[in-house]
Formats: structure tokens, C-alpha cells, sequence
């Protein structure tokens, strides 16, 4: 199908209708000639020849005979160049078509051809069903408003209103087209009105930016991205043109020397934003500023001291390198970034430095530093320790400075990369000096980064002494301990006998006397009697009432009955029934039975605890719980918000007690306060007494 060039009818090849209206003129001019001449020729020849008038027709017909089929052959031999070369032009014509197809089938990029009048698609190559979706026969039943996505009728029916005013124009523009699948596509649409058998058409080509666009929308995120770093680290870009000592540099340079940064990027020399902040930078500010300028290969990474707009002294990191602009052109690429931060933390860090080797030094423990267990660093007070002179420590192996029965455990030591603190595992290595005499010392390891190594680090002390006076105080320990516990169950065995006592002699004997008292009324004077026996009946109940608290107070029989919980609950209602105190109350049921001993323990520390809160504190709430910690112990706490008091003044009593009881059956009191901050009594005991065994060993 033929696309003709933009207009409204077919143009002739001018160098074809010349051809032809060439050949046209001499065919009719050669018959005209030939047959003006054959006429008259003949028509003389027959009057001079042929007197005879019959004879004279018969001759002209035959003459008429033989023009007829003369001119007929010397048409044929005229008209015969004529045809062969509209035949070849025809060839032509039709090879020309068949490329122009070609190209138009073969073009990669999309090329639509639409009715500009009814806007129905009269032509589509392959790329365009191929990148639109649709193959040929569907997209040539569409029109072109297919390509727009909904919503843009308006702005399409404006564009083609445009071209309708104006069709002999080019029209160039940028417009989202979707795909048969719904998905939208960013193309550059050029279209120009050609001539499509008799239809106004325009050829439209179009061209697809999305991958463009999606790039350049890369770019500039990728751009933004640098920007934010720059101003993250606070660092600056800038470029210098070395001919004439201007310059261009981003906002992030005006910022970090205080300055606003202009409305628009303008070239102006780079000693006008630099401040020297004392006249030796200045000095050396020119001198690198005359380098930039020096149209040498330049290469600056210097430290500059500055002050900012505002009066700020500011430490400046200038780089700067020989390079070349987008056009080629010589430029001097730099950064700007501020670093005072940065130096402050590195002087502090050498004063700190400083003062950790001064530390090191006067140390009175000896720290050992190793290097594939050879002596890489060693205090004063290490060198002493062992027994060498300041240096002649340095180099010597680990085997030197342990005794050879614990350097395996050292070796497992360094190897674990931590102090062995926890219980059951003793920090206490035989060490050996230069001498060749052990000591005891406690022994700390850890890991540590020395001259870029990594090194393994011991702390050293001495116990010698201190080991000898530690056994003979823990042994004192443990003995105070058994006696404090066997003192204590004393009193509680003693406790439970004057209870049993109180109740049931007591007890008895004052309910006898009720009983008395009643029969006592049957005597004469029933009034008066009536009102002493009523009397004597209302002190026995009391009386009763009395020493049933007593006993109960002495030893809770809840404790015994119930177990530690009950005790402890029906405790903590007994002190708070008649309180406006809120109390807490959240006790968990153990999983065994702690020994009598520790739950002797922990109820008088709660019962000491609970009564403090409520004689001394002014607490208006009070927390108790108890729980198991891991079957491996219970946990009491009891904290209140009162006025709290300071743990470093006089201790009362009950506070030393407390402590007692705990430490008497192997668990400890943590008491926290201070003033207006309330008080915490944090006891932990185990479920066995740890002191069973010693007191009973004591008793025999």
C-alpha cells in the first residue's frame, strides 16, 4: 500500500510527465509531417499520372489503403519507446513502494497510521502491535484514542484540534499510551499528515522513554541520595577553574562556613568564603590557593583552621585533585568537610590515651600483655612483681612467669577469652618469678587489640598474704554462722514451747473458771451475782483472746500446719486488716517445702520487714512476693513508697537481725533506700539450709 508524501493529491515525477509529453509531441508532429507530405506527393503523382478520372480513384483508394496501414506501422514504431518506458517507470514506481513497505514493516520503533477525521488506525508494523500488544488485525479494528489511558480524552481531543488547525506541521510531544494489559509506557510521539489513499492520515512514530525516564529518575534520586550523605558527614563538593581562580561549589560548602547559599551557582574566587583563623593559616591558605592556580598537576589533602560567619572556629578538611569538566576543560575538583568533631575526639582520645598508660603505670596489680604468649607489654608493677627489671620482662614466654602445674589452666583460661569469677571456679594461679619462688595471685584474662595485634591481657594481684587471711576469715564465718543458726532455732524450739504452754494450761485454767463462774450464778442476791459472774466471764474471754494471740504471734501456727505461704499470708492480713495501707500481696506456691529453719527465716524477715513499712516508712502502699527462682531457691521482696531512710546512717537492730537470719542458713538480705525514695528488702534463701551440716558436726 502506497504512502504518498504530505499534501492532498498524488504528485506526478516530473522527470516522468517530461518524458512522456516529449514522446507524445514527436509522435504527433512526425504523422502530421508524414502525412502532409504523403498527400501531397500522391495527390500530384495520381493527377499527372492517371488522366482517367475512374483510374484516379481506384489509385487515391489504394493510396488511402496504404497510408492507413503505413501509418499504422509507423504509430506502432513510434508509440513502441513510449510504452517500454512507462512500463519501466511502472517497475520503478512498484520497487520503490515494495522498499518504502519494507522499511515501514521492518522499522524497529513503533509507526501507526491514523484517519485524522475519524482518528480509525489504517496501519500498524509489527513493532507497534509488538509493543503495544494487540496483533494486527485487532489494533487496525481500534482508533487511536485506544493508546490513552483513561482520563486523558480531554487533553487527546485538544492535541487533535491542534493538528486539525495546523496538519502540514510536525507535531512532537510527551504523553503516557497504555498496552492491551492496562500497563502504561512513557513515549515521544512525532506524527506529520501524509496522504493514504484518498485519506487525511497522519503517520505517527513513537519512540519509548520509559527506560530513559526511569533512569534519569535514578540519577537524580541517586544524586539526592549523595547530597543527604554529604550533608550527613558534612562534606562539600567544589570545582575550580585554574585559569582564572574562580570557582563553583555546592550549597553544603556555603552551610558548613556559616553562610547562606545563593539562589543560583556562580563562580567566584575561593578565598572569599575561607576565613584563616589566625595569620599562620592565612599564610598557608594562600599558598594552597596559589597551587590551584599554579596550572600544575595538583594534589592538596590539608588541614585548615577556620572561622565560620557566626564567629565558630572550625576544623576544615580540603581535598583537592586536577581534573576535567563535561566539555573537557581543565578543573580542579575538590571537597570541603568539617572536621572539628572529628579532631576534638582524636585530641580527647590521646589526652585519654595519656591517661590510660599513666594509669597503667601506677597500677598496683601487674598487667601483662601477649603476643602468641610471649611478653609483649608489662607495667612497672608487673616487672617487680615477677621479679625482672623495667624491660627485661619484654619477650619473655608464658611458661616463665606460671608454675608448670597450673600453665594448662591458664591456657584454658586464655583460650575461654574470660575471667573465671562464677562460683566453682577459681581465679587463683601459682605464679612463678624470676627466681624461680611461686606465689598465689588472682588472675583476670581478656582479649585486647595492642600494636594492631590481637593480644591476650592478665591482671595480676599478689595474694600471698590476703589468700591466707581470707581462709582463716571464711572459716570464722562459717562458725559464726552455725552458732548464729543453732541460737536462732533455740529461740524458735523455745517459742514453741511456752505457745503450747500458754495454751493449753492457761488456757484451760481460765476456761475452768468460766465454767465456775456460771454455776456461781444459781447463789442468793441473783442480781448482784448475775452482773459479777457476767464480769468475771467477759475476762476470761479476753483473757483467752489475749494469750491466743500471744501464742500466735510467738510461733503462727499457720507455719507449722500450712507451710511458709499461709504463714506469710495470714501475717501480712493480721498486720494490715485495721491499716489504710494498700498492701500487694502476690505469693506463689513453691514447688517443695523449704527446711523449718528457712522458712523460720524468711517469715521473721517478712514479719520484720511489714511491721517497719508500717511503723516507720508512712507508706501508702506496700508490695510482698514470694517466688521460686528456678527450683533452685525462694525470692522474697518486700517494697514500699514511704519516706525511706539512708542505708549508709545508723542501722537499727531489726535491719542487722534480718541480715543475720539470712546469712545464718546460706542466703543473703539486699536492703535499698533513701530519703523520699521508699525501701526494697531483697532476700534470697535456698530451698536446704547450707549450715545443717556444720551445726550438727558442732553439736558432737
Amino acid at each position: 500500500m502506497p504512502v504518498e508524501p504530505t499534501g492532498t493529491a498524488p504528485v506526478p515525477d516530473p522527470r516522468m510527465a517530461q518524458a512522456l509529453g516529449r514522446d507524445r509531441r514527436r509522435v504527433v508532429l512526425s504523422y502530421l509531417a508524414m502525412a502532409l507530405a504523403w498527400m501531397i506527393a500522391t495527390d500530384g503523382a495520381v493527377t499527372a499520372l492517371v488522366p482517367d478520372p475512374q483510374q484516379a480513384a481506384l489509385w487515391q483508394s489504394m493510396k488511402g489503403a496504404f497510408f492507413a496501414l503505413a501509418s499504422a506501422g509507423l504509430l506502432y514504431l513510434l508509440l513502441r519507446p513510449l510504452a517500454e518506458h512507462v512500463l519501466h517507470t511502472h517497475a520503478r514506481l512498484q520497487a520503490s513502494e515494495l522498499r518504502l513497505r519494507q522499511m515501514f514493516e521492518g522499522n524497529p520503533g513503533p509507526i501507526l497510521v491514523y484517519d485524522l477525521d475519524t482518528l480509525a488506525i489504517l496501519d500498524a508494523n509489527p513493532a507497534a502491535c509488538s509493543t503495544f500488544g494487540w496483533d494486527r488485525d485487532a489494533l487496525l479494528a481500534q482508533t487511536i484514542d485506544v493508546l490513552w489511558p483513561p482520563g486523558q480524552d480531554q487533553a487527546l481531543q485538544t492535541k487533535l484540534e491542534e493538528i486539525r488547525e495546523a496538519p502540514e506541521q510536525l507535531c512532537i510531544l510527551r504523553a503516557q499510551l497504555q498496552l492491551r494489559d492496562g500497563s502504561l509506557r512513557q513515549m515521544e510521539l512525532r506524527s506529520n499528515a501524509i496522504d493514504y489513499d484518498g485519506h487525511t492520515a497522519r503517520l505517527l512514530i513513537a519512540i519509548d522513554r520509559t527506560a530513559e525516564d526511569l533512569a534519569q529518575l535514578r540519577r537524580d534520586q541517586a544524586l539526592a541520595r549523595v547530597e543527604e550523605a554529604h550533608e550527613l558527614a558534612r562534606i562539600g563538593a567544589w570545582e575550580l577553574d585554574p585559569s582564572t581562580g574562580q570557582g563553583r561549589y555546592s550549597n553544603q560548602v556555603y552551610r558548613l562556613l556559616g553562610r547562606r547559599p545563593p539562589e543560583a551557582r556562580r563562580w567566584h574566587r575561593f578565598d572569599e568564603l575561607l576565613v584563616a583563623a589566625d595569620p599562620a593559616t592565612a599564610a598557608q591558605t594562600d599558598q594552597v590557593l596559589a597551587g590551584l592556580c599554579s596550572g600544575e598537576q595538583v594534589q592538596v589533602d590539608v588541614l585548615l583552621p577556620v572561622l565560620a560567619m557566626d564567629g565558630r572556629a572550625l576544623m576544615v578538611h580540603l581535598r583537592a585533585a586536577s581534573g576535567v569538566d563535561e566539555a573537557g576543560r581543565d578543573r580542579i575538583l575538590g571537597t570541603l568537610q568539617d572536621v572539628t568533631e572529628r579532631e576534638q575526639s582524636r585530641r580527647l582520645l590521646r589526652e585519654r590515651e595519656e591517661q590510660f598508660r599513666e594509669l597503667v603505670r601506677v597500677l598496683p596489680d601487674g598487667v601483662v600483655i601477649l603476643s602468641d604468649e610471649h611478653v609483649l607489654y608489662a607495667n612497672a608493677w608487673a616487672a617487680g612483681l615477677f621479679g625482672y627489671g623495667s624491660h627485661t620482662l619484654l619477650g619473655e614466654p608464658l611458661s616463665a612467669l606460671v608454675a608448670g602445674s597450673d600453665l594448662a589452666r591458664l591456657r584454658a583460661q586464655m583460650r575461654a577469652g574470660q575471667p573465671q569469677h562464677s562460683p566453682g571456679h577459681s581465679s587463683v594461679l601459682a605464679m612463678q618469678r624470676a627466681d624461680g619462688r611461686s606465689f598465689q595471685a588472682g588472675l583476670a584474662v581478656g582479649d585486647v587489640r595492642y600494636g594492631g595485634r590481637d593480644c591476650k591481657l592478665l591482671i595480676v594481684r599478689d595474694l600471698s598474704e590476703s589468700e591466707q587471711t581470707r581462709s582463716a576469715l571464711e572459716t570464722s564465718n562459717r562458725e559464726l554462722q552455725a552458732m548464729a543458726g543453732r541460737l536462732f532455732s533455740l529461740q524458735e524450739d523455745e517459742r514453741r514451747a511456752i505457745s503450747r504452754d500458754l495454751h493449753d494450761d492457761i488456757g484451760q485454767a481460765i476456761t475452768a473458771i468460766k465454767l465456775s463462774a456460771y454455776a456461781a450464778q444459781d447463789e442468793d442476791d441473783a442480781q448482784r451475782r448475775g452482773e459479777d459472774l457476767a464480769q468475771i466471764v467477759s475476762l476470761a474471754d479476753t483473757t483467752v483472746a489475749k494469750l491466743r494471740d500471744i501464742s500466735t504471734l510467738l510461733r503462727p501456727p499457720q507455719l507449722d500446719a500450712l507451710g511458709l505461704e499461709a504463714a506469710l499470708s495470714w501475717q501480712a492480713r493480721v498486720l494490715f486488716r485495721s491499716s489504710s495501707v494498700e498492701l500487694q500481696a502476690e505469693i506463689e506456691s513453691l514447688p517443695t517445702r523449704p527446711d523449718n529453719s528457712i522458712e523460720q527465716a524468711c517469715f521473721r524477715i517478712a514479719q520484720e520487714s511489714l511491721t517497719n513499712a508500717l511503723r516507720h516508712a508512712r507508706a501508702s502502699q506496700v508490695v510482698l512476693q514470694l517466688r521460686d527462682v528456678d527450683q533452685r531457691g525462694l525470692h522474697l521482696m518486700i517494697r514500699d513508697d514511704g519516706e525511706g531512710f539512708d542505708p549508709d546512717g545508723p542501722r537499727g537492730l531489726g535491719l542487722i537481725v534480718m541480715r543475720e537470719r539470712a546469712q545464718s542458713v546460706g542466703g543473703h538480705v539486699r536492703i535499698e533506700s533513701a530519703h523520699g525514695a521508699g525501701t526494697l528488702v531483697d532476700v534470697h534463701l535456698p530451698y536446704q539450709a547450707a549450715v545443717t551440716a556444720a551445726v550438727e558436726s558442732a553439736e558432737y
